[in-house]
């Protein structure tokens, strides 16, 4: 694989690439958990300035397209015999960049903990004054330690970080996974409550690096993360999940959303949760993508993308090509290398087919972190109302989500602005409509065949850069139907797991809590919310 990466770099024309920085902060907010004396505002910040939301090389090149990504197939990756087996080694640093700081990661749980302790510490009059922000953070807490249970199922959490908080220390326990997901339902409903009863205070909009203390933002954000949660456990507990979902949908004046206003062409810079890189940051993810996952994926290109003639084809794919003497000759058309490949055959053909965008996803210094996105919100309206309501408010819903999902990625090309990078026009309304209203995109036939639809979608729509949620969505519904190769793979790892299985260090350094849940340590023990 290594041999083919250095092929394809040869390709490329030349291009003066600056080395990244790393993440740095105004003086006031920067390494705050370093600090004597932190402060709730600087700890907030620290919270949400984390590598692993952010769109940076690390967290892009050694997990989303090492193992989410290929369990997923948002991402290719070459069809070695060790293809589906954990990388124990980054496995672990994901682990760690949650619950500690100085990793990849900002550590969220370590510093929710040291803010839990200091806000605990202020007088009633200062707690009142902080209290937004520590409302936020719990929010960003819930989104991280979400991803962590999908991940691994049963997590150390309510006593994790004692040493932070109380100055006492101790091995955490393991929570049970659905009590974990519980709670942060039931947190968020309360927290889109707060938000939206609410008003900003100066201290919290400008320790705010992600909505700048927008109260109906921070309330949309908090809501459609509880939606999200929803659904996840709607298989496994579709009454809890049916009860709250459409008490939501029915109510959004009390429940606002990520939803774009339900407009396609809606502005995600001002309407999506997302992270935007800071003004110094230079960075960008053409190493992590030329170092394993530069390819166009095959199901998604070749059987979703082209048969619907779809509008995001440009801004995500480009033809690539083949070097000829001195000139580069581009590839006719668009398609991505079958998944059935072996290595041999993809070094040995891999110019003759479609790689990532280098505007949208190589060498954009703006790309943002996503967390959750119009689109999003609006394929989990479609299901809801096609499993339990109307399946023409489905449809109207799944049409949104359509239309701004090519709204969401031509927003992304156009922010790698100069360069000499391609930034592509938005495709007309007239071809916008023709592919939801008349090609195999299109929202029709029988009410499993529309889950099928949005299901897919929704998969496509999350992308490489969105790889853990698409994994468990995969995991959830079991669409889009994938093809794994498993041919000359590793015995025990011929397919790919539905869990990550714990990192060596937590089963040594805490081992006596970890017998609690040795029994479910295996790589094919289901997360509670899968059917």
């Amino acid at each position: 694989m290594k041999k083919l990466i250095i092929k394809a770099s040869c390709l490329l024309i030349a291009i003066t690439t600056v080395v990244g920085c790393k993440k740095e902060l105004d003086e006031k907010f920067n390494n705050q958990e370093k600090v004597l004396d932190a402060n709730v505002a600087g700890l907030f910040t620290g919270m949400l300035n984390n590598d692993r939301v952010a769109a940076k090389y690390w967290n892009v090149r050694t997990f989303l397209t090492q193992m989410p990504g290929v369990y997923a197939q948002t991402s290719y990756i070459g069809n070695g015999n060790t293809i589906y087996q954990q990388n124990e080694g980054y496995s672990q640093q994901y682990w760690d960049d949650f619950y500690s700081t100085g990793g990849n990661g900002s550590g969220p749980l370590a510093l929710f903990r040291a803010m839990e302790r200091k806000f605990n510490s202020l007088s009633a009059t200062d707690q009142a004054n902080q209290k937004v922000i520590f409302q936020a953070a719990k929010v960003v807490l819930i989104e991280q330690a979400a991803k962590m249970v999908d991940l691994w199922g049963d997590i150390p959490y309510s006593t994790a970080g004692s040493l932070t908080s109380t100055d006492v220390i101790g091995n955490p326990k393991y929570d049970e996974q659905k009590a974990l997901y519980t709670s942060f339902i039931a947190d968020l409903d309360a927290l889109g409550t707060y938000f939206n009863t609410n008003t900003t205070t100066a201290a919290f909009s400008k320790s705010d690096i992600l909505l700048k203390g927008n109260m109906n933002m921070w309330a949309r954000y908090a809501n459609s993360l509880r939606l999200r949660l929803l659904m996840r456990i709607s298989r496994t507990d579709e009454t809890t999940a049916k009860t709250a979902i459409l008490a939501m949908l029915a109510n959004q004046s009390n429940y606002p959303l990520v939803d774009g206003g339900n407009i396609g062409t809606y502005n995600p810079g001002t309407s999506d949760i997302l992270l935007q890189p800071l003004t110094n940051s230079t960075s960008d993810l053409h190493d992590a993508f030329f170092e394993g996952s530069w390819y166009a994926t095959d199901y998604a290109l070749n059987t979703v993308m082209l048969p619907a003639n779809d509008p995001r084809i440009p801004v995500i794919y480009d033809k690539f090509g083949r070097g000829s003497g001195t000139s580069f000759v581009q590839n006719a058309e668009y398609k991505a290398m079958p998944i059935t490949f072996t290595a041999a055959q993809q070094e040995a053909s891999f110019a003759d087919y479609s790689v990532l965008d280098s505007a949208t996803f190589l060498y954009n210094q703006k790309l943002p972190g996503i967390i959750i996105t119009a689109s999003e919100v609006n394929f989990i309206k479609a299901e809801a109302f096609e499993r339990w309501g109307s399946s023409t408010d489905a449809k109207t819903a799944y049409d949104n989500a359509l239309r701004q999902s090519v709204t969401f990625y031509h927003y992304l090309n156009n922010l790698n602005q100069g360069g000499g990078f391609k930034n592509v026009a938005a495709p007309a309304t007239s071809v916008i409509d023709t592919w939801v209203n008349s090609s195999t995109a299109t929202y029709t036939g029988s009410s499993a065949a529309k889950l099928t639809q949005i299901y897919t979608q929704k998969w496509l729509h999350y992308g490489v850069l969105q790889s853990t949620e698409a994994w468990s969505e995969y995991r959830r519904t079991g669409f889009p139907v994938l093809t794994f190769p498993t041919t000359g793979k590793l015995s025990g790892f011929d397919t790919p797991p539905t869990r990550l299985i714990y990192p060596a260090k937590e089963k040594t350094l805490n081992s006596e809590n970890y017998q609690a849940v040795a029994s479910k340590d295996t790589r094919k023990t289901k997360i509670f919310w899968m059917p």
